[in-house]
């Protein structure tokens, strides 16, 4: 039986998107495989008819999606965010595939709201969104070439959380609640002024050290 409760907790977060014909190709992508929540980013270009014409029959998408200017308001409320990249980073946190990212994002759709965040078509995530991911996926390509537009991804991305909510039984809540992105971000905020009020931390030489925390923090969950 399809979990269609999680997929509606599943938010498409595209980052600054540079060309509307992939806003609109994406949210087709989307709307085949039942996922609708879309969200924007600073979007270069929004509403605009080539997202309206590479949507096709996804109008609908495209009119419900939530435009903002900032990734922490598009993530506000959620428990997971899974980044999707595949750049190479140092002190990235866990790296999973596609489909494995998939079936921990309906997974934590039973408890709440969850995100997939894309970057920009030429440039992808920046390693400051990477960090307010708690998970790195990437699509399985050949490595001699794997450039997938961003609307193609998308629609990888949306076939595999079809297909683990198809499989992933409704199961009762252990008791125990997940922080949410806003609650996480404080944390890391407060975290931080109680490093530089202590002198553990030097706000002028501050290296990669909340960087670390962040992936520490990250595979904890």
């Amino acid at each position: 039986m399809m979990t269609t409760a999680a997929l509606d907790r599943v938010r498409v977060v595209l980052c600054e998107t540079s060309h509307p014909g992939n806003i609109g190709a994406a949210a087709r992508a989307m709307k085949t495989m039942g996922l609708t929540r879309l969200v924007l980013v600073k979007p270069k270009l929004f509403p605009h008819p080539d997202a309206d014409a590479f949507a096709s029959g996804a109008l609908d998408v495209l009119r419900d999606a939530v435009v903002c200017d900032s990734v922490d308001v598009a993530l506000a409320g959620t428990v997971l965010v899974v980044a999707s990249t595949s750049r190479h980073r140092d002190l990235t946190h866990e790296v999973v595939e596609c489909r494995e990212a998939c079936r921990r994002l309906v997974q934590d759709a039973l408890r709440g709201e969850v995100a997939l965040v894309f970057g920009p078509e030429r440039t992808g995530l920046t390693v400051r969104d990477v960090n307010k991911c708690q998970l790195i996926a990437a699509i399985a390509a050949n490595p001699e070439y794997a450039s997938l537009n961003l609307a193609q991804a998308v629609q990888v991305f949306a076939y595999e959380l079809r297909m683990s909510a198809g499989g992933t039984p409704a199961r009762p809540s252990s008791g125990s609640e997940t922080a949410t992105h806003d609650e996480v971000e404080g944390f890391y905020r407060q975290l931080e002024d109680v490093f530089q009020v202590s002198g553990f931390l030097d706000p002028a030489q501050p290296k990669r050290l909340m960087q670390r925390m962040r992936r520490l923090f990250a595979r904890s969950r």
